[in-house]
């Protein structure tokens, strides 16, 4: 594969390149191969009061005609064109993605259909609001009338995370312009790249300065102070529970809203009933895909006892077919993880389980072929306890812990064993059983005889740990919206509670 240059850009503020305040830049590195390929800027505090600053400006421009008070309509012109300069550019996009990341270059591309789709769903939403400003409100009493109005809630600052750079930033970036607001990224520094060509495609399309600002840099130094800036109405924020309550943490102080999407420790529940190996690729996928660098990976294996010895045997064999490769390679389903640090975190978790007693029944180190790169092979645990760090921590890797059952409630008590409350999957031919299931998971997401998709029609979010508020869907569009309730005295007689002046 030739090699495909990375853009030097700077941060994108008020609608041009501008160099950090201090000058100063992180290497971007290549998971695969440990080369630096090129840098980004580092924002600061300082940078961040520029960009709130413009994005101020940008929304009170012309009394805010320009954009907060404008048609939706008006504002999915611009949605529509992002996504078409997305699509144009998804060939190199997808390239920048598998570089920066170490996801296998054709999810990568899968990622940036699903960019390109959600501008594009969220150009309907916004065109849809227009329609529904107003809305009447029935009253018990005639002398009143009462309407609803929807605008939108002003600054947000946006902070996402490195799995999937370009498509997390959309789904927050896309709903948060499409309903009025002006909006300042802080993407993850391990994977900046597409999100900075973001604003080349904004500007291209002449999206109006300001209204989508860029800064790239570490979370304490950027993602800190904007989190914190008493001008940012609002926080979405992806990424672990830890820095999510430090963000929750610092918007108490202003009583600021924020949406948190954290991690995950979501089960898999196998019956025995099951088409084994549809079951076992369902399995795999849901805890190996994006290089099991998820926080909805349904990384807890339940599977009935009945069953457990013939679905390991082949989990084992699908598992070790999965082609670990370098992900611009024809084939890979399975690439780096994003970083050194990532990789020694993954095996300390190995290690850990290991020592606690598990079993490695396959995988748990580096694959023999790949002597650089953040490479791990996707490792099955068995022989887990529900007391092990493995069963109860998010790895964010490809590690897969299993248990079995014997009952269906056992498999709900153990399912829901866990702070976390993103996703959770059951696999059975019994559609009751699944529909009981479905009930009793204490998820914000069900998948059914599958796991892992995710459509931006529909809501995505958690419950207990990992976060609260849902993105995608009318919902995402929500969190960008303040209600304002409007209402009208229509009668011409006195309102009569105090007795008049002129009458006594």
């Amino acid at each position: 594969m030739m090699a495909i240059p990375i853009p030097s850009r700077q941060l994108f503020i008020d609608g041009n390149w501008r160099e950090p305040v201090r000058k100063t830049r992180i290497p971007i590195i290549n998971p695969a191969t440990e080369q630096i390929i090129g840098d980004i800027p580092a924002a600061t505090a300082e940078d961040v009061d520029i960009a709130v600053e413009a994005a101020r400006s940008a929304l009170a421009r012309n009394g805010g005609r320009e954009w907060a008070s404008a048609s939706g309509a008006h504002r999915a012109k611009y949605l529509r064109a992002i996504a078409v300069k997305i699509t144009e550019r998804k060939s190199e996009l997808a390239k920048f993605e598998a570089l920066d990341c170490g996801k296998p270059l054709e999810e990568a591309a899968w990622d940036i259909d699903d960019v390109a789709a959600c501008f594009e769903y969220n150009a309907d939403l916004a065109e849809a609001l227009d329609g529904k400003q107003k809305a009447p409100i029935t009253l018990p009493m005639e002398t009143f009338k009462c309407h609803v109005l929807k605008e939108p809630i002003g600054i947000v600052g946006l902070i996402t995370p490195w799995n999937y750079p370009m498509l997390m930033a959309t789904w927050k970036v896309a709903p948060a312009l499409a309903a009025g607001c002006a909006a300042i990224l802080k993407p993850s520094e391990l994977a900046s790249i597409t999100c900075l060509e973001l604003g080349e495609v904004c500007r291209e399309v002449g999206l109006p300065p300001g209204i989508l600002n860029i800064l790239t840099g570490l979370g304490p130094a950027a993602g800190a102070p904007l989190a914190s800036h008493p001008h940012v109405d609002k926080v979405a924020f992806t990424g672990s529970t830890a820095t999510g309550s430090k963000i929750m943490t610092a918007a108490a102080q202003l009583v600021k809203p924020i949406t948190l999407e954290l991690g995950g420790k979501s089960p898999i529940v196998v019956f025995e009933d099951v088409d084994i190996d549809k079951a076992v690729e369902w399995t795999i996928f849901g805890c190996f895909w994006t290089n099991g660098q998820i926080c909805s990976a349904t990384s807890r294996l339940l599977v009935h006892e009945s069953i457990a010895d013939e679905f390991q045997d082949k989990l084992v064999k699908w598992t070790k077919n999965i082609k670990i490769a370098d992900p611009l390679e024809e084939g890979c389903r399975l690439g780096p993880v994003v970083s050194g640090g990532q990789y020694e975190k993954v095996m300390k978790c190995i290690s850990t389980a290991k020592s606690e007693g598990a079993t490695i029944l396959c995988g748990g180190s580096r694959p023999q072929h790949l002597k650089k790169g953040f490479f791990l092979e996707p490792t099955v645990i068995t022989d887990v306890t529900t007391s092990m760090q493995i069963w109860k921590e998010e790895v964010f890797g490809p590690v897969l812990c299993v248990k079995t059952f014997t009952t269906e409630e056992e498999a709900i008590e153990l399912a829901n064993d866990t702070h976390y409350g993103l996703g959770a999957a059951v696999i059975s031919k019994d559609l009751e059983r699944c529909e009981r299931m479905t009930k009793a998971f204490q998820a914000g997401i069900v998948w059914v005889n599958c796991s892992q998709p995710c459509f931006c029609q529909a809501p995505w979010g958690g419950k207990k740990r990992s976060g609260f508020g849902r993105e995608l869907g009318e919902w995402g569009l929500e969190n960008y919206m303040n209600v304002k309730q409007v209402t009208q005295y229509v009668s011409d007689e006195p309102w009569g509670w105090y007795q008049s002046p002129s009458k006594l």
